[in-house]
């Protein structure tokens, strides 16, 4: 009885610390945690530049990783790229962002 309560203990502790791992961030991945928090912030600044009567959220593309915000697509006025960047640095979670938009 001794012995199969210490090898559930020790099965349970690795699959515990084999989760802990494999949900952990590295430089070039993230966590599932961050994960849920960048897709929170995309929805956010998409929801932003959709409220945003000037802007046309359709060609606005919205990447986040790690709370970097990555801003790509093509508006009418190089105004309108700025206008986009402001807006999305007002978004709360939000580190940096990177502004990819051209203009046609």
């Amino acid at each position: 009885m001794n012995v199969n309560k210490r090898i559930a203990t020790a099965v349970f502790t690795a699959t515990v610390a084999f989760t802990i791992v494999g949900c952990s961030s590295s430089p070039t991945k993230e966590s599932a945690g961050e994960y849920v928090d960048d897709t929170a912030i995309t929805t956010k600044v998409k929801a932003a530049i959709f409220n945003e009567p000037t802007l046309k959220s359709t060609e606005i593309n919205v990447e986040t990783y790690k709370g970097d915000v990555q801003l790509s697509g093509f508006v009418a006025q190089p105004q309108d790229a700025q206008k986009a960047a402001d807006v999305a640095r007002g978004v709360k979670g939000v580190s940096s962002v990177k502004n990819d938009i051209r203009v046609k």
